[in-house]
């Protein structure tokens, strides 16, 4: 059982417009902190210097305050902010002149008059400073337009990939139907999706967005090249159920990214979609690759067998380029775009992700 209460020491500093007291309490439990005719009455469960018990005290102030005080607990102490209903300087904290046994300044924040002046103006100049550097930054006329075809763009995105791998996961694992039809009845749509995706290469090169170009490119003319050339030029690959695991890992990765950047155009972060967006990848960005690379194996031969795309050079050369042979270089080309765009995920990720370093108050 708590024994009797008791006084804790409490630590007081002022600036012109607010008070700062630190109650040396840990572990404080239960704080009622309320501030009723400019009195200040506080009492709480903690370990001071007599011990784990209850602590309290009332300090009447000088001059008027307002009545909302402000709380911040910690493990070793604890912080209250009071606003002055007027910002001048205080020759005391409280408003009887002896001061009491429990309170004693806080060196550690404490400035004079002259300081505390000082501080205010060097504020004042950076607010004033911040504002005019403002000012001189142009407008944009056309920013709410720009940010109404962002938003729209990745919510048709959004959509249409969502369509994707919604249709795909109910027709194989609820309706039983086999890989063999994916590009059929899903294909139009893809083509939908990935040629409407060429707009972010744009947007990048405008300075719509903030996207580096490069990775952008990468992952936007691999898929287009893998869909458009590789499957949709070739009958015989459209039945493979290597276009399920190509059309599955980029729909899935598509449900994170562009629901995420959507909500960054309105200024919205949910926490556990940035966390999708920049983790998901991880597997899938890799998995998506290889089947990528599943893909243009298998449609080697075929090139080979039908000299599709196959160029042919006049005399006096008359040498034929194989179309497969330009595949097998191309094969190189998707790991080093894979490894381009994975360098570039992970940084982010970082940026996102990481570590932060904890703000000092």
């Amino acid at each position: 059982m708590a024994g009797p209460s008791l006084r804790p020491h409490v630590h007081w500093a002022q600036r012109h417009r607010e008070l700062y007291l630190r109650v040396e309490l840990s572990d404080v439990q239960n704080p009622d902190i309320t501030i009723a005719d400019n009195v200040l009455h506080f009492k709480a469960q903690g370990h001071g210097a007599k011990g784990d018990n209850i602590y309290e005290f009332q300090i009447e102030f000088l001059e008027p305050v307002e009545p909302k005080p402000v709380c911040r607990v910690t493990q070793r102490q604890l912080n209250i902010t009071v606003q002055k209903k007027e910002s001048n300087w205080w020759e005391r904290l409280t408003k009887q002149e002896k001061r009491p046994l429990f309170l004693a300044p806080d060196f550690d924040r404490w400035l004079d008059e002259s300081d505390a002046e000082m501080e205010l103006k060097e504020k004042e100049e950076e607010k004033i400073n911040k504002m005019k550097i403002e000012s001189r930054v142009p407008k944009d006329p056309f920013k709410h337009l720009k940010k109404g075809y962002l938003i729209m763009y990745n919510l048709v995105q959004f959509l249409g990939f969502s369509w994707i791998f919604v249709n795909m996961t109910v027709r194989l694992f609820i309706l039983g139907k086999s890989f063999y039809d994916t590009f059929h009845t899903i294909g139009d749509m893809m083509y939908f999706c990935q040629t409407l995706a060429l707009m972010e290469i744009m947007n990048s090169l405008i300075g719509l967005v903030r996207s580096p170009l490069r990775p952008t490119v990468v992952q936007i003319f691999g898929r287009n090249f893998v869909l458009f050339v590789v499957l949709g030029s070739l009958e015989e690959m459209q039945s493979k159920p290597v276009v399920f695991f190509i059309f599955y890992f980029w729909s899935i990765i598509e449900l994170f990214r562009y629901p995420y950047y959507m909500l960054s155009c309105i200024g919205i972060e949910w926490k556990p979609l940035t966390w999708l967006r920049y983790t998901a990848w991880i597997p899938l960005y890799p998995l998506g690759g290889l089947a990528e690379a599943v893909g243009i194996v298998q449609s080697i031969p075929i090139f080979s067998e039908t000299g599709k795309f196959s160029l042919g050079l006049p005399n006096p050369l008359n040498v034929t380029i194989q179309f497969s042979f330009l595949l097998q270089i191309y094969l190189i080309g998707l790991f080093l775009g894979v490894y381009i765009n994975f360098c570039h995920l992970y940084k982010q990720r970082k940026q996102h992700l990481g570590p932060k370093k904890r703000k000092m108050k």
